[in-house]
């Protein structure tokens, strides 16, 4: 059986823009993410994409990637995007599909992996661009890798910690929108005006 590989880089350059786009004054923002601001999140992508890249080269990290805003690394607006570079070279690595693959404390097959990654990097990019009044540019063959995923994922049933319980949406939505009522997003989600 071969293997699919999937390109996490038009995901990640997506997402890296729209950390570039996040002011200051955006950071005690909420999310999409109940209970976790836009500084919050910010560092939860900081930490997972630390977490999946080493994942890819089979390197063990105790522990999952925090959601507090106190773990925001100062250096956010370089950090993130370089590890978004670094997840995507790792994952580039045929070495990396092989075997089996740990991140956050969850051992998988190195395939499944790479799927959460994507799936944490497209949606996760979706709740920031949201929660701070940004574009975004969901790449589609992305969101069909991730859709397959969060399907799967949501017909096991609930996995506390990955996704919300499904929000239902219409069949004839468009595939983002899809994607996001499988991972427990509401597509028309906007942040409270004041």
């Amino acid at each position: 059986m071969e293997t699919v590989q999937l390109d996490l880089g038009p995901q990640t350059t997506e997402l890296a823009r729209v950390v570039a786009g996040i002011r200051d004054d955006q950071l005690g923002d909420p999310t999409p993410c109940a209970g976790t601001p836009v500084a919050g999140l910010l560092a939860h992508v900081a930490g997972l994409t630390t977490a999946f890249r080493m994942a890819a080269e089979k390197t063990p990290v105790s522990g999952g990637p925090s959601a507090s805003a106190d773990d925001l690394p100062p250096d956010w607006r370089t950090a993130i995007p370089e590890r978004l570079d670094a997840l995507v070279e790792a994952w580039r690595r045929p070495a990396a599909w092989e075997g089996i693959a740990e991140a956050g404390g969850v051992t998988m097959p190195a395939p499944v992996a790479a799927a959460v990654a994507l799936d944490e990097v497209l949606v996760h990019g979706w709740d920031l661009a949201v929660a701070t009044g940004q574009d975004y540019a969901a790449d589609p063959a992305s969101v069909a890798a991730c859709t397959g995923f969060a399907a799967q994922a949501a017909a096991e049933g609930p996995t506390p910690g990955l996704f919300g319980p499904p929000v239902p949406v219409p069949d004839d939505a468009p595939p983002l929108h899809r994607l996001l009522g499988l991972t427990g997003r509401d597509p028309a989600w906007r942040p409270p005006t004041s």
